[in-house]
């Protein structure tokens, strides 16, 4: 039984609940991933990212790439053969497949392209400016000169 408490991680961030969500969402996701197609994520550049995917036998037409709230979805449909094919060995697997990527926050989908049976997906990270750090200046009050009492103490002889 997987069980945690993300008590102390609310008390301790503030504006952080959409990450304590994942986490809770991906410990009781117990459904295994797909291994097809096979793919790879790169890093092109510091704000530049390159998803790989294989796609041996598909058409730019049978692929389709689609951005939905947060998650980049990759699919395909291969058309029906037309005419009777017979296969003494069938290793290129050209079945129907539905690839889900969750993306996080500013990240862009700029383009796609298909070249030697490989489907490229280009992505951005876009910070807006006004998520970009910034240096607070801290201003030191002002001292007023400190007014000063005159007192006479009177002496007793």
């Amino acid at each position: 039984m997987r069980s945690f408490d993300f008590a102390p991680l609310y008390r301790a961030t503030v504006g952080f609940d959409r990450v304590a969500d994942l986490m809770d969402r991906v410990l009781s996701a117990d459904v295994a991933q797909p291994s097809y197609p096979p793919y790879n994520i790169e890093k092109t550049a510091e704000n530049a990212y390159r998803i790989s995917i294989a796609v041996a036998g598909f058409t730019p037409d049978e692929l389709s790439v689609e951005v939905k709230e947060g998650a980049l979805t990759v699919s395909a449909r291969k058309a029906p053969e037309e005419g009777e094919r017979s296969f003494l060995h069938r290793g290129i697997a050209t079945r129907a497949f539905e690839r889900r990527f969750a993306l996080a926050d500013h990240v862009k989908v700029t383009g796609a392209a298909h070249e030697h049976g490989m489907l490229h997906i280009d992505l951005v990270r876009e910070i807006p400016e006004a998520m970009k750090p910034r240096r607070i200046e801290i201003a030191s009050a002002v001292s007023a000169p400190a007014a000063v009492i005159e007192n006479k103490a009177e002496t007793v002889n």
